[in-house]
């Protein structure tokens, strides 16, 4: 995993999706890692992941790049929130989803429905690590 900063420990990855608006992948302050909202679409084109599964695992993969390039793991994360466009068919697979993917990993999670996404995707993740580098 590639990822470029600035002075400012803005955090920019080669290996993950570009972001769709003005907005590094992550930051970090202090001992703490902010990433922006990371959706599911593949790192290299614009292309959605199919489907609530694939799309679940996707987003997860990108969360995982960008930690990795960051010096992270999962298990370092402290907060997750999770963004749903559609909670009533959609929450019982991801969150079968997240609990394989995130196995091990002790972080607070909230989700929420919203009514859209930045793009047309059905979710999106919003994570804190806590860093001991």
């Amino acid at each position: 995993m590639s990822a470029s900063t600035t002075g400012r420990d803005v955090i920019r990855v080669d290996d993950a999706p570009a972001p769709v608006g003005a907005y590094p992948h992550a930051r970090r302050v202090g001992e703490l890692l902010f990433l922006s909202g990371i959706g599911p679409r593949v790192p290299g084109s614009d292309a959605i992941a199919p489907g609530i599964e694939g799309q679940c695992r996707q987003v997860f993969a990108n969360v995982r790049a960008v930690l990795e390039a960051s010096g992270a793991r999962f298990e370092d994360l402290v907060d997750v929130t999770v963004y749903l466009t559609d909670m009533k068919n959609d929450f019982a697979t991801y969150n079968r989803l997240y609990a394989e993917a995130f196995a091990g990993v002790d972080a607070c999670r909230t989700t929420v429905e919203v009514n859209a996404l930045p793009t047309p995707i059905a979710i999106e993740l919003k994570c804190i690590a806590a860093l001991t580098m």
